[in-house]
């Protein structure tokens, strides 16, 4: 076990490296590729496009690099819903549905076929 770390620890750190590398020389070209054509702004430097790069990441907060506790959340809900759902009759399921359907925007269902002649 030991020596896999060993190895995959200075790969990991490679890894990382040449991403935000790779990163930093996007941003870099995007940037003076399009900024100066487009809105007369100054071509700027690989670090520059990193200290930008990092400033989005603060900012936006891209780049997850594992999923938040809001997928398990939605499980637990999906979950709870489907619990609920059980114990319920069909004329409750119904009713349920549509008050969620009025309460979204969408319109009732049709009651059944139309006779236009």
């Amino acid at each position: 076990m030991r020596k896999k770390w060993y190895f995959f620890a200075p790969l990991a750190l490679v890894a990382f490296a040449a991403f935000i590398a790779l990163g930093g020389e996007i941003v870099s070209l995007l940037w003076n590729w399009l900024a100066p054509a487009l809105f007369g702004w100054n071509q700027i430097t690989f670090w520059q496009a990193l200290g930008l790069l990092a400033l989005c990441r603060i900012l936006f907060g891209g780049f997850k690099i594992q999923n938040s506790d809001r997928s398990g959340m939605r499980r637990r809900i999906r979950e709870r819903m489907a619990r609920r759902m059980a114990n319920m009759t069909p004329e409750e399921r119904e009713r349920f549905r549509q008050s969620l359907r009025g309460r979204c925007g969408f319109p009732p269902p049709a009651e059944g076929p139309s006779e236009a002649q």
